[in-house]
């Protein structure tokens, strides 16, 4: 029971991080008037939303709660992303970089948290979907500078 619950916790630590990047994600495409990088940006987002749903359906099937928000990352997320909106179009990419950045740092450093199909779930689905998202959005923040 406490592998569950553990591996309960670690998975709602990464629903809250994906929250917080789909609610990142929305605040910054409002900022971005270049048609092929607010394409990328919402496919990215797209992403993010995946897998918000898929670690929401994981937790249920270990008998856990899903967290319903974003808790202190939103609050991280806002104030980088709104310092970004001050500064532009580049800062607010490179400020969605950072948090893909995050992201993929907590999936890798705490994939081996959980336990069973959770980790399988965490190696084989989320960490190679969180790495393609970041390799996109470093490729944009490429060609933009």
């Amino acid at each position: 029971m406490a592998h569950t619950d553990k591996s309960v916790d670690t998975l709602n630590s990464f629903l809250r991080g994906e929250i917080s990047a789909v609610e990142t994600y929305r605040q910054a495409i409002g900022h971005v008037t270049d048609a092929r990088a607010r394409t990328l940006l919402e496919e990215c987002r797209r992403d993010h939303e995946h897998r918000v749903e898929a670690i929401r359906e994981r937790i249920e099937k270990l008998g856990g709660m899903p967290v319903e928000s974003s808790g202190p990352w939103g609050v991280f997320s806002k104030l980088i992303q709104g310092g970004a909106d001050l500064l532009g179009e580049k800062a607010a990419i490179h400020a969605l970089e950072e948090g893909e950045d995050h992201g993929l740092a907590d999936y890798q450093r705490d994939a081996e948290q959980v336990h069973g199909e959770a980790r399988r779930f965490v190696r084989m689905e989320l960490l190679p979907a969180q790495k393609r998202t970041h390799q996109r959005l470093s490729q944009l923040k490429r060609t933009l500078h």
